[in-house]
């Protein structure tokens, strides 16, 4: 196989597509000492730019609440733009789909635990995620023709 035809990978652009913060309890919220129960809930898109580009998002939703009441709600889009060339077609979903997130997935850690300290709370580490068994589980689902979200829930 010549040069031009390897598999070849790179990351042209790693950015925070978009991000955003609430805190609907304003100061009371910091008032009291309660552990808040935190939900975390992890989506990936993917689309083609053009021929060798694809774009892939990771958006990750972090709601803290206390009994009924939200104590900070931020949903962070980290996307990355990928060169991918020489690679079949066949193989192509799983470099999507395990591999370009396991690349954005620690930028994303770091924006929002960044930001939900910016907030005035303690932050917020996500635990490692394992794209490459999410993305066998959906293909599973998807094969045994079980309808799938494309949202992928864990629980703190």
């Amino acid at each position: 196989m010549s040069e031009t035809q390897q598999p070849t990978f790179g990351i042209e652009k790693i950015y925070v597509k978009d991000l955003s913060l609430e805190v609907p309890g304003g100061p009371q919220t910091f008032m009291q000492g309660e552990q808040p129960q935190l939900e975390v809930q992890i989506t990936q898109q993917s689309q083609r730019v053009n021929e060798l580009l694809f774009e892939v998002t990771l958006v990750i939703t972090v709601s803290a609440k206390r009994g009924d009441k939200t104590l900070f709600l931020v949903e962070a889009s980290q996307a990355g733009v990928f060169q991918i060339r020489n690679v079949p077609d066949a193989d192509l979903a799983p470099v999507l789909g395990i591999v370009c997130p396991n690349v954005l997935f620690p930028y994303a850690r770091e924006t929002v635990s960044d930001v939900v300290s910016r907030a005035g709370f303690p932050p917020v580490l996500l635990a490692p995620v394992n794209f490459e068994a999410l993305y066998q589980q959906r293909a599973a689902e998807a094969s045994s023709a079980q309808p799938s979200g494309p949202r992928i829930e864990i629980a703190h």
